[in-house]
């Protein structure tokens, strides 16, 4: 029996929720159907392969128009399911932003 990692209560959804996955850089994107989700991650079932994609940080687009979106890493694989990470919003812009701040001191 598999051992639950997940840290937060997690809402597994019915039938899915259609979303999107893209590369931070942009240049690939697949489909793919979110079917669990918790505060700290997820459970995607993706459309197509992911091998040679850049997993290590990507988009989930929640929204068509990508406005709805999480910063993701990728936690584990299981053939056509991928566990994801949520990635902190803020992390990486709080230390650029002191970085400025301490250029401003000098």
């Amino acid at each position: 029996m598999a051992t639950e990692r997940r840290r937060g209560d997690r809402v597994t959804f019915e039938r899915g929720i259609a979303a999107h996955m893209m590369g931070i850089d942009g240049t690939w994107r697949r489909d793919c159907t979110m079917e669990d989700v918790s505060e700290t991650g997820a459970k995607l079932t993706v459309e197509g392969s992911v091998e040679g994609l850049n997993l290590k940080e990507f988009f989930l687009l929640l929204s068509s128009t990508g406005l709805a979106y999480r910063r993701c890493e990728l936690a584990w694989v299981n053939g056509d399911q991928i566990g994801v990470n949520f990635l902190k919003q803020g992390d990486k812009k709080k230390k650029t932003a002191r970085r400025g701040a301490q250029a401003a001191d000098v």
